[in-house]
C-alpha cells in the first residue's frame, strides 16, 4: 500500500496523525484501549516507509543549483528517525500518555512535520523559471 501513496497523501496522513497525538497524549490514559491511536500509528508508520521515491518525484526537474537534494537529503534522514521513533512506540504492549507525549516532543518528528509543512506549501507554488 505505502509504495503507491502520493506525497500529498502521505503528508496528511503524516499531518492528521499528528493531530490526534497530541489530543491522545493529552487525555492522561495508561493504555490505548478502546482509541485508534495504534491505527493511526500504523498509518503514519506506511505513509513514512518508502517515501524517498514520493518526495523525489515531488521535486523533480527543480534546479540542482538551488540546493534542493541536500534539503531532501536531509528530509529522508528526518523520514527515517521518526519512522524509528514511531516504531519504537509501536513495538510497547500498551501504550500510556506519556510516552506519545514524549513521542510527541521528539525532535525528530517535529524537524519531519516541519520538513512536510514547508515542501506541502512549497508544492502549491509555481516553480521559478530557470
Amino acid at each position: 500500500m505505502s509504495d503507491t501513496l502520493l506525497l500529498d497523501e502521505r503528508i496528511e496522513i503524516i499531518e492528521r496523525g499528528y493531530e490526534f497525538l497530541l489530543a491522545y497524549a493529552a487525555q492522561g490514559r495508561q493504555e490505548e484501549r478502546g482509541t485508534e491511536l495504534r491505527q493511526r500509528l500504523s498509518q503514519m508508520h506506511d505513509a513514512l516507509s518508502s517515501m524517498e521515491g514520493a518526495l523525489r518525484a515531488g521535486f523533480a526537474g527543480a534546479d540542482p543549483r538551488l540546493g534542493i537534494e541536500d534539503f531532501l537529503a536531509t528530509v529522508e534522514r528526518d523520514v527515517a528517525a521518526a519512522r524509528g521513533a514511531i516504531g519504537v512506540v509501536l513495538g510497547r504492549a500498551r501504550i500510556p500518555s506519556l510516552l506519545v507525549d514524549n513521542l510527541n516532543a521528539n525532535v525528530h518528528l517535529r524537524a519531519l512535520l516541519t520538513d512536510v509543512f514547508l515542501i506541502e506549501q512549497a508544492l502549491k507554488s509555481p516553480v521559478a523559471a530557470a
